[in-house]
């Protein structure tokens, strides 16, 4: 068990720094927004790129694992929408975030960090694709279901250039395919190349998790809200409950692959949540809270997965 929790402690002390940080210096939200673009832009797109390029293609096409672990975020996304809308009445843009409350792990700023550290890098390919094909999803999820809640005369053409745009020039879906290709035609960077890419990965997760928690001290006075247990509870034990289900069933995926996979979908919800809130006007102050006791709750539920994965008991 203490090797669990040095394992895990790290990454919530860079994430508790990041908030008291935020809390107690009086500085401007310039800089974080530098750190945020550092992150997602080179240090994230470095780390996938470097670990991907170095992996043999075939390990790459895994079209069952994919087809899975992206329809359990599907589901957990239709889960949450649907307790949202039929049950507690919320309209369709307060319920596309509640969604996304139940579904959208902390993918990019926890996701890497963790499944390395706790499983090593046999953990990076399952790590690029669950983030690679999840990001497309809600990608293509959040401005269609906000479309529709936000007018009755939806333009499919434009929408559908839209998502395209914004799934073919995110940098973690680049990153990716840009490493994919690497692998196929066997390149290799050159010698000072390699090196800048591996700073940048070095840096990536330390950095993504203090942003992170800087991210959250810095939004706004929250509103407690009385469906977050229930959607937090889809979140952090349904989801990965769902993927360990349908991994198993399927009885063909490496171990490795199944426990990286539990790990992406035990994460609490990602950051991005209340930034898309804010982005759409809808739920803006609840998925702050939202995401805030997503993160405290996982203190307990992640090592909790974590010394499960590693004691054999789920994977014997």
């Amino acid at each position: 068990m203490l090797n669990v929790i040095n394992l895990a402690l790290p990454f919530f002390l860079l994430i508790f720094l990041g908030f008291v940080s935020g809390r107690g210096a009086k500085l401007s939200r310039d800089g974080l927004a530098w750190m945020n673009f550092f992150v997602v832009y080179l240090a994230l797109p470095a780390l996938f790129f470097q670990l991907l390029s170095e992996t043999p293609l075939e390990e790459l096409a895994t079209f069952d694992f994919v087809a899975i672990t992206t329809f359990s975020t599907f589901v957990m996304f239709t889960l949450a929408y649907c307790f949202a809308r039929f049950l507690l009445g919320a309209k369709i843009g307060e319920s596309t975030v509640q969604a996304l409350v139940g579904s959208y792990s902390n993918i990019g700023y926890m996701g890497p960090g963790v499944t390395l550290a706790v499983l090593g890098a046999g953990a990076a390919v399952p790590t690029a694709l669950i983030l690679c094909f999840d990001t497309i999803l809600l990608f293509i999820l959040v401005p269609m279901m906000m479309s529709i809640g936000g007018s009755q005369n939806i333009k499919i053409g434009p929408l559908a250039f839209e998502i395209i745009k914004k799934i073919i020039t995110h940098p973690f879906i680049l990153a990716v395919f840009a490493g994919v290709l690497a692998a196929a035609i066997e390149f290799r960077p050159p010698v000072a190349l390699d090196q800048t890419i591996s700073f940048l990965r070095q840096a990536a997760a330390p950095c993504a998790l203090f942003a992170m928690g800087v991210t959250i001290a810095l939004q706004p006075s929250r509103r407690t809200a009385g469906e977050l247990p229930l959607l937090l509870a889809i979140k952090l034990i349904a989801h990965p409950l769902l993927v360990f289900l349908l991994l198993k069933w399927v009885g063909t995926i490496d171990h490795l692959w199944i426990s990286t996979a539990l790990l992406m979908a035990a994460l609490p919800p990602a950051a991005n949540v209340y930034v898309l809130a804010q982005h759409y006007s809808s739920y803006v102050e609840r998925a702050s809270t939202a995401v805030l006791y997503g993160t405290l709750a996982s203190v307990i539920t992640l090592p909790t997965l974590i010394y499960l994965i590693q004691s054999g008991l789920l994977l014997p």
